[in-house]
This record gives structure tokens, sequence and C-alpha cells, in this order.
């Protein structure tokens, strides 16, 4: 097992966005997180991350407990210490730096790992112009995996949308992630766009060694290559299995469609 996301819960005043969420994540697997808008997924994607300490419950990576911070003073850890340790992710809304290249929106994220001072840097001192250099050669070979090597002197904000999404996708591969997060990667894709995105997303798991937890409203992307999917609705866990299960599935049925499936 590479995650455990331990009954998590999470409130806020006093509504329950997520309740007693187990979820556990197999090393190589791509497992599906959906469920209707509002169902308490990107809140998940959160507390996994330590963006959101949960009220309850802990998050283990590999028998690790990286829960988030309740507080600045409280045990737990920060967002960037839990990327270090390899999870990565991806947002349902693009946050790249527009205004900077494409090369270097990737060498940000490589600097996670940057082991030279801060006066190293300043002083530009031999350790850190080596480092400086291995990182450019790594975020070159990061994007030349997404397809993206040709552009990488154009400006993010002037790329396609879908090269966007593949940009920020690098700049979390560019992390070093064991596990790698994506929050609506086909969101606003056309069928042939999608159909692209699931063989990249497929590629990127085997090149990468990655093990990949997805948000998606695109059940054609879900169904076609998730393993497993887990199923949100109001917070709580309605369903769990393969994709086969989840289409059978009555309380999905009803928590997509609003009605009672024998109808």
């Amino acid at each position: 097992m590479l995650l455990h996301a331990d009954h998590l819960t999470i409130k806020f005043g006093g509504l329950t966005a997520v309740k007693d969420l187990d979820m556990q994540l197999n090393k190589g697997e791509l497992v599906g997180l959906i469920g209707p808008n509002g169902a308490g997924k990107t809140t998940a994607f959160n507390m996994i991350t330590g963006v959101y300490a949960p009220t309850q419950g802990k998050v283990l990576l590999e028998d690790k407990d990286i829960t988030g911070k309740k507080s600045p003073t409280a045990p737990g850890m920060r967002p960037d210490q839990i990327t270090a340790l390899g999870v990565a992710r991806t947002f349902q809304n693009i946050r790249l730096f527009t205004n900077l290249s494409v090369l270097d929106n990737v060498i940000i994220a490589h600097h996670l790992h940057l082991k030279s001072s801060l006066m190293g840097a300043v002083l530009r001192l031999p350790g850190y112009r080596r480092e400086e250099k291995e990182m450019r050669e790594k975020a070159i070979q990061v994007l030349k995996a997404v397809g993206l090597e040709k552009l990488y002197k154009e400006e993010a904000g002037n790329l396609a949308y879908g090269q966007q999404r593949r940009l920020e996708i690098a700049r979390a591969l560019a992390t070093n992630p064991k596990l790698l997060l994506l929050d609506e990667p086909a969101a606003g894709m056309n069928p042939q766009e999608g159909e692209e995105l699931m063989q990249f997303i497929e590629a990127i798991r085997k090149d990468f060694d990655l093990t990949i937890l997805m948000i998606e409203h695109d059940m054609k992307v879900v169904m076609g290559i998730c393993e497993r999917i887990y199923v949100l609705d109001h917070g709580e866990t309605i369903a769990q299995g393969t994709p086969n299960e989840i289409q059978t599935n009555s309380r999905v049925i009803e928590a997509y469609l609003g009605v009672d499936a024998s109808a």
C-alpha cells in the first residue's frame, strides 16, 4: 500500500464537508475519485496534500504519518513537506506562472530538492551553478516526456489550453512524485482531447512509475483508464469498486441522476 487516507473527516463550522473517508491506494494503481459537484472531492485532495488538516483521521504515506498541520505550532506536515516526500498534485483551475517561460515553470518545481543555501544562490557559488545546470537538464527531460520541449522558451500564458494542462502536470512531475493527484485534468477538453489525455496519463504512469489518484467528471475518461473508483456524495463514500461495478451501482446512479435507479 502506498497511501492510506484513514477515516478522514473535516468540518467547517457546522458543515461536515467530508465524513469518514477511508481510501487505500496500492503502488502503481490508477484510481478515480468521482461524485456530483460539492461532493467533497477536492476537499479530500486538500487533506491528502496538507492544505487542510482533517478534524479527525490521518493520512499515511507508506506507513508514515503525513497528516497536515492544524495550526503553525501544532504537529503535522506542511504542503511543501508532503510534496518533498513524493505527493504532487494539479488543480482544477490551472495555476501556472503565466509570465514565465515553459522551462522556468518546470525548473521552479525542481527547487523543492535544491541543496544549495540561499547565500549560495545569491552569490551564484559553484555548487549552486552545478545544481542549476542539473535542474535545467532535468526540466528539459520532463518537457520531452509531455511533448512540450519545443515550446520551452514560450511564455506559459501563451500556450493553448491543453498544452497548459500538460505543463501543469510536467511541473508536478518535476517534484519526483510517487503519488500524483490530478484534479479534473480533462476539464474543458473536447472528446478527441479526452482520448489523447487518457493515452498521456497511461504513458506518464508507466514512464515515471507513478500511482495516480484522479478527480474527473468525464465518465468516458474515468471508465476508460481507472482500475478502481471511489464515489463521494455529500462528503460520504457511497460506493467503491471497479468501473463495471460503479456503472451498475444503484446509489451512484441515484446520486448522479437524482432518481431511484429502478425508475
